[in-house]
């Protein structure tokens, strides 16, 4: 998935005094942390304005996450997207910094493995667009789609995982038939 290694921190927090020290452990982020992360993140202009954007192909940036999540800064063309997938047993959250996105998903949870193909039942299709600004979060193995679909303008987002992604699972679709077509790891975004 990635094709730029970059790390930045772009939400800088005050550093932990003598009189405060960090604490040995923290707990892992929630939904709404990485929610958080995202909204805060994508209203930071300076680190928007940053990504270079391809106008042909989605241009990534690896960003610090909160707890040790894994964040990323994204860039879409118009009429782009990511096609059906999940995050296996990752947390997130994104929010759009400009432009709007669409995002089509399942209000249904798919059993995580030992499955090629599913029919889906009538009314688990949900659709939401997210202008600049708006943001949402989702659990464990959420399947969905985010699109740019504008015509004319790029779109820029914020993405956060906990834990860092294991996996990904992609899917095709074709209207309520589901079908598992490649499982994606780290390694295979290197």
């Amino acid at each position: 998935m990635p094709q730029t290694q970059h790390v930045l921190s772009p939400v800088s927090g005050p550093s932990p005094s003598p009189a405060s020290p960090a604490s040995p452990t923290t707990a892992s982020p929630t939904e709404a942390d990485l929610l958080d992360f995202v909204r805060r993140t994508a209203a930071d202009s300076a680190l928007i304005a940053s990504l270079p954007l391809d106008p042909e192909g989605r241009t990534w940036v690896r960003l610090d996450g909160p707890g040790g999540s894994e964040a990323w800064l994204i860039g879409w063309p118009p009429g782009t997207g990511t096609g059906w997938h999940d995050h296996a047993e990752s947390l997130g959250a994104f929010a759009t910094a400009r432009g709007t996105l669409r995002e089509n998903s399942l209000a249904v949870r798919l059993p995580a493995s030992g499955w090629k193909t599913l029919e889906l039942a009538d009314g688990v299709d949900r659709g939401r667009e997210l202008p600049a600004g708006r943001g949402r979060a989702f659990g464990r193995y959420h399947v969905h789609e985010v699109l740019n679909e504008s015509r004319a303008e790029h779109a820029v987002s914020v993405h956060a995982y906990y834990p860092p992604l294991p996996l990904i699972r992609r899917f095709s679709r074709t209207g309520a038939v589901l079908r598992l077509e490649q499982v994606e790891r780290p390694e295979d975004w290197q």
